[in-house]
């Protein structure tokens, strides 16, 4: 670095120290801020000049509005300063989700149309730019920041913005005149009718109108005098019926009623071409979708999650603009009249922007007279398979038979990044289940296959970060075919296991015994203890060359009782391994020897364990449900102590031990909470 160099990067620092004291040292505001100067160009003036928009300001903070954050978002282009606002129609500490928040924007019009791209691609984008910028807040817990919140002095910098045309709150308090003001409205309901205000003559212009507290009628006045509406939001509420007014709604462009008691659609709904999403998700009392579905020329979204609907209009695949279909219910195809029992799988067949799918009742799909129904795709993205859960045995030869050659059939593009295989009942995989097909997969889900004896060769899926396999009853081995490498093979010799996975879960595996990466292990020196309980200790049988799981976060194994041990491989490369969770294994005898494990270590419902040593970077130790476990040492690092209620005599062994530990190591108490919560660590 040269002089002018370092005299740049001295006055950057200068400026940055008083940006920070200018942000009042608050972390919300100093982030940020931070994120907003990242678009700019890294020199002194750049920053002067953010930061001489305060000039003669004591602070960036005043009384009603944080003045760095009303900067950043000053900062934003028009196209998100719309869909960060519209955030704040979301009631204070509500969780915002992704594919929800962006078909809103979608029908307000918020979303610049691309040439090349769909408008769903484009609103997700303004998502994350919005969660990048820390305007948005991403939900932890979600693996894809599909989830997010508002911060409170970010959801009131955009209530303080907008004042002039959102309101939330009790409807029946606003007065007529404001009504011609506003465009959007979260009504938060505490009777069972939602009663509109007494509008006389006011123009009423409310694009949006949101319902919280779902009530169990609504005024037909909604439907008669909100004629502008874009937006119609009724879900959770207890209505029974939708009035045919709501034809009238030409400009309606979403209309969500989710969770209502809703048993019919009116005819009239034909008549909202301008309809793009709706929304039918667990509508217990809906079974039948009117003829006039087939008209809606704009819809982009149909979503019946949860909907138990038997009888369909003939036709669907008029709606050539669809991207989004929950819960599409195949039929046989046996039936040609005008309402059939479900559409063909052929019928999907002229829908070509689809971009998520979810095919339910496939058990009913007759032999496809095509193999591209899907694989012609290129926008899909997310893709589930569903087939009716029976009890085992329930199904006869010829029933699996044609289940597993449908399966076959349903070859997905190349371009799929996410897959759910829900209670599938053949007994074996389509041949296609490999790395060259789904290329571009970064999240998969089985649930409920019982009937598959192996998993698929999915370990060298080049993209996958999320695997979850649940309820797979029939497995009782997981070996090499799991990785996609048998013994001899020469691939083996510079392989890549699982190359990007990040989250790992296995749960409800009653007959799993046994688990192995590689052929090699089979013959290493099996480690068990002196009365023949499993063990989960690190031997290094593993090949040479063979990187095995190198960017693990996370690996859960719930409800497993028979896993006698972990694989003797799993710990040598898995350097990024935070969090090892593991509950209802009753044969797990020990839990020791993982120098590479960090952070956390959560055990529950282990009768059999023992110990638990040798962790040297665990920092915080969850148990419960562990009535033996009688050696806790090693720990190192440790830093917290959750204990279950159930452990407080058991502990009583060991604590002592771990508290004089950590005394000596850090010169403080060790940190320890008694567990009371029922989470995903409660018994199975």
């Amino acid at each position: 670095m040269n002089i002018d160099e370092e005299k740049e990067v001295q006055n950057l620092k200068n400026t940055g120290i008083e940006i920070v004291r200018k942000c009042g040292r608050l972390p919300l505001a100093i982030k940020v801020t931070a994120s907003a100067l990242a678009s700019r160009d890294l020199t002194e003036n750049e920053w002067r000049k953010y930061l001489g928009k305060y000039v003669g300001s004591h602070s960036m903070i005043s009384d009603d509005i944080q003045g760095s954050l009303y900067l950043s978002y000053d900062e934003l282009p028009h196209r998100l300063k719309q869909c960060f606002l519209y955030c704040a129609l979301y009631a204070e500490d509500s969780i915002i989700e992704r594919d929800k928040v962006t078909w809103l924007w979608i029908a307000e019009g918020f979303i610049e149309e691309q040439q090349g791209q769909l408008l769903e691609d484009i609103a997700e984008e303004y998502y994350y730019e919005l969660i990048h910028r820390n305007l948005l807040q991403p939900d932890i817990l979600s693996f894809s920041q599909a989830r997010c919140k508002m911060h409170d002095l970010l959801r009131q910098l955009a209530c303080n913005i907008s004042r002039e045309e959102c309101f939330i709150g009790d409807v029946e308090t606003l007065r007529g005149e404001y009504m011609s003001k506003l465009r959007r409205v979260t009504a938060i309901n505490y009777k069972d009718k939602l009663v509109l205000p007494s509008m006389n003559k006011v123009e009423v212009k409310v694009r949006t109108f949101l319902t919280v507290n779902g009530p169990q009628s609504i005024e037909d006045a909604l439907f008669k005098r909100f004629l502008l509406l874009r937006v119609l939001v009724l879900n959770c509420s207890l209505v029974q019926s939708i009035p045919n007014y709501i034809g009238k709604l030409i400009h309606l462009r979403l209309l969500n009623l989710d969770y209502t008691r809703i048993s019919c659609l009116p005819k009239s709904i034909g008549s909202l071409k301008n309809l793009q999403v709706l929304s039918l998700r667990w509508c217990d009392d809906l079974h039948t979708l009117p003829s006039a579905m087939t008209l809606l020329s704009s819809l982009r979204c149909l979503d019946l999650l949860g909907t138990k609907i038997n009888q369909v209009p003939k036709g669907i695949g008029k709606l050539k603009l669809l991207t989004c279909f929950g819960d599409y219910p195949v039929g046989d195809g046996s039936d040609n009249a005008v309402i059939q029992d479900g559409w063909k799988l052929e019928e999907l067949s002229s829908l070509s922007q689809m971009r998520y799918l979810c095919l339910v009742k496939l058990e009913r799909a007759a032999h496809c007279s095509r193999n591209a129904v899907l694989t012609d795709k290129r926008h899909l993205q997310k893709l589930i398979l569903e087939w009716t859960e029976h009890g085992e045995g329930s199904y006869s030869k010829e029933d699996v038979s044609n289940t597993e050659k449908v399966f076959e059939q349903l070859i997905p593009p190349h371009n799929l990044e996410v897959m759910c295989i829900l209670h599938f009942l053949g007994q074996q995989y389509p041949t296609w289940f490999g790395a060259t097909c789904l290329s571009s997969l970064m999240s998969l889900v089985f649930i409920g296959v019982r009937s598959c004896v192996h998993l698929p060769p999915i370990g060298q899926l080049p993209n996958l970060k999320f695997l979850r396999i649940e309820g797979a009853h029939a497995v009782t081995k997981v070996g090499p075919e799991f990785v996609g490498c048998k013994k001899g093979d020469p691939v083996c010799d510079e392989l890549v296991a699982f190359p990007k996975l990040e989250w790992l879960i296995f749960a409800d595996m009653p007959n799993w015994e046994e688990w192995s990466f590689f052929e090699e292990e089979v013959a290493a020196a099996d480690v068990r203890g002196e009365d023949g309980a499993a063990e989960i200790r690190k031997v290094d049988a593993q090949p040479a060359r063979v990187r095995l799981l190198p960017h693990l976060l996370k690996l859960q194994l719930h409800g497993c009782p028979k896993l006698r041990d972990l694989p003797q491989q799993l710990g040598k490369d898995t350097a990024c391994l935070k969090e090892l969770s593991l509950s209802g294994r009753s044969n797990l005898k020990a839990v020791e020897d993982r120098p590479m494990l960090s952070e956390v270590l959560a055990i529950g419902y282990c009768e059999g364990l023992e110990r638990i040593c040798n962790l040297p970077q665990v920092t915080e130790l969850r148990v419960s449900g562990c009535p033996n476990l009688s050696h806790v040492e090693g720990l190192g690092s440790l830093q917290r102590l959750l204990l279950g209620e159930d452990m407080q005599e058991v502990s009583s062994r060991w604590v002592p031990r771990l508290q004089e530990e950590h005394q000596r190591l850090h010169g403080e108490d060790l940190d320890i909470y008694t567990w009371t919560r029922v989470d995903n660590m409660g018994k199975r």
